[in-house]
């Protein structure tokens, strides 16, 4: 391990690792995430917070049926001018308020400045629904479709200052089928997401998947090699 670099603090059963789930629509990634805390008996990772940027998703809804604290931070409340920086700050706030330790991204439809990710200084995950490097941004299934790709995908990454461009923790497969269209691929893609997102999260907590505790990369031991 270099000097200079530390562990993110894996979870136990007696102090499980605290995560936030930021999600702006129907929360199904959270939801998958909750179950599989749950059915283990001595869960190593807790939902502490989720929290919404759009009021009235069925993904609190679904959080609150889970028992999970939620929050709704409507970023349209703040003026356009310094919109971002407004929200970004209250997101800030509610994160340490809940002395969260990480981030995962399910489903949130905002870019996290590079000033958020500097200030909040710990690692934050994303799910892309593609295998990354290729087919990033908002409409990946569209544009995988257009490719006429055979091969499509799920990626967990790190979230760093770009769009879709942190390093890669892990990648699922999926392929893409005569007859396919963006709702049914999606639908696939989906499945696959709800089995590798909570089993990267689960290896992180148990110091299997060793992030730095900032956030920017995964630290190998001498022996590792």
């Amino acid at each position: 391990m270099s000097s200079g670099q530390l562990r993110l603090r894996s979870g136990n059963a007696a102090d499980p690792l605290r995560c936030a789930v930021l999600l702006s629509g129907s929360g199904s990634g959270m939801e998958a995430l909750a179950k599989e805390q749950k059915a283990q008996s001595e869960a190593i990772y807790t939902i502490n917070l989720v929290i919404s940027n759009n009021p009235g998703v069925r993904g609190i809804g679904k959080a609150e049926a889970q028992g999970l604290a939620t929050l709704v931070l409507d970023h349209r409340i703040h003026p356009k001018e310094g919109q971002r920086a407004a929200h970004e700050a209250v997101l800030l706030e509610a994160l340490r308020a809940h002395d969260i330790e990480l981030v995962v991204l399910s489903g949130y439809m905002r870019l996290l400045s590079p000033r958020f990710l500097q200030h909040w200084g710990r690692p934050v995950l994303n799910i892309h629904p593609s295998l990354l490097p290729a087919f990033p941004g908002a409409h990946a299934h569209r544009d995988v479709l257009e490719a006429r790709a055979g091969v499509t995908g799920c990626t967990v990454h790190l979230v760093d200052d770009g769009m879709d461009t942190g390093l890669v923790l892990a990648q699922t497969p999926v392929p893409v089928l005569k007859g396919d269209n963006e709702h049914l691929l999606s639908q696939r893609v989906k499945l696959e997401e709800h089995r590798l997102y909570p089993r990267i999260v689960h290896q992180i907590a148990a110091g299997e998947i060793a992030l730095t505790s900032d956030g920017r990369s995964v630290i190998r031991d001498p022996l590792d090699d």
